[in-house]
């Protein structure tokens, strides 16, 4: 069996076993619809994956998007997540706004 590591995507930690290299050509894996996974589909994903390059612009003229980090009280990410969940959106979003809101009024 093979190693079992986490990672994050962005939506949360995932847990995943590495479970060396697969031979999806001779090995039937399928996707939860039924789709049979091949070595040319696997190459087709990594393909677009690293032509996407990440997520895509918030820019309207396409240049990359600055990304910012910052912490703040459990109390304040609760009621951000909380706002965020009551709206049915992004926690990101909300931060958007509300940072775009208080340079507006600056």
């Amino acid at each position: 069996m093979g190693e079992t590591v986490n990672i994050n995507l962005g939506r949360g930690p995932v847990e995943v076993v590495d479970g060396g290299v697969v031979d999806l050509d001779a090995e039937d894996i399928r996707l939860g619809d039924g789709t049979r996974i091949t070595e040319e589909r696997a190459e087709a994903w990594a393909v677009e994956l690293q032509r996407r390059g990440g997520r895509p612009s918030l820019d309207p003229d396409g240049t990359p998007s600055v990304r910012l980090a910052f912490r703040v009280p459990e109390v304040v990410g609760d009621r951000i997540d909380a706002l965020a969940a009551a709206q049915g959106r992004r926690r990101s979003d909300v931060l958007r706004d509300a940072v775009e809101q208080y340079l507006a009024s600056a």
